[in-house]
């Protein structure tokens, strides 16, 4: 079993800059991928942005390209969301997920989540 534990979110005012963690524990852990996803009180849970462990590949939603940025230290196992230019929108409850297999950006692939951390961006 693997855990997921995130980490770093807060208030802030719009304009403002955050970064997230998401460190993985329990078994050997060797991620295939991890992401972040985000969900709005009233919305649907959204893809924001997903990296591939072993090729650093890295993709992001429409919405927070060129905003926000994920990497990865392997060594902590433990994947990163630096989310610069905050906006009201981004307000958001931001769960860390791992692994599993399929598009990257439909929640039903991904075998693991975290609990959740919430961000509130004041406008």
């Amino acid at each position: 079993q693997v855990q997921l534990v995130e980490s770093g979110g807060g208030l802030v005012q719009a304009g403002g800059s955050l970064r997230l963690s998401c460190a993985a524990s329990g078994r050997t852990f060797s991620s295939y991928r991890m992401g972040w996803f985000r969900q709005a009180p009233g919305k649907e849970r959204e893809f924001v942005s997903v990296i591939y462990w072993t090729t650093g590949r890295t993709y992001y939603a429409d919405s927070v390209k060129g905003r926000f940025t994920i990497s990865r230290d392997n060594a902590k196992n433990t994947v990163y969301l630096q989310m610069n230019s905050l906006k009201p929108e981004d307000t958001a409850i931001y769960y860390c997920a791992a692994d599993g297999s399929g598009v990257y950006d439909y929640r039903a692939t991904y075998d693991y989540w975290g609990q959740g951390t919430q961000v509130t961006i004041s406008s």
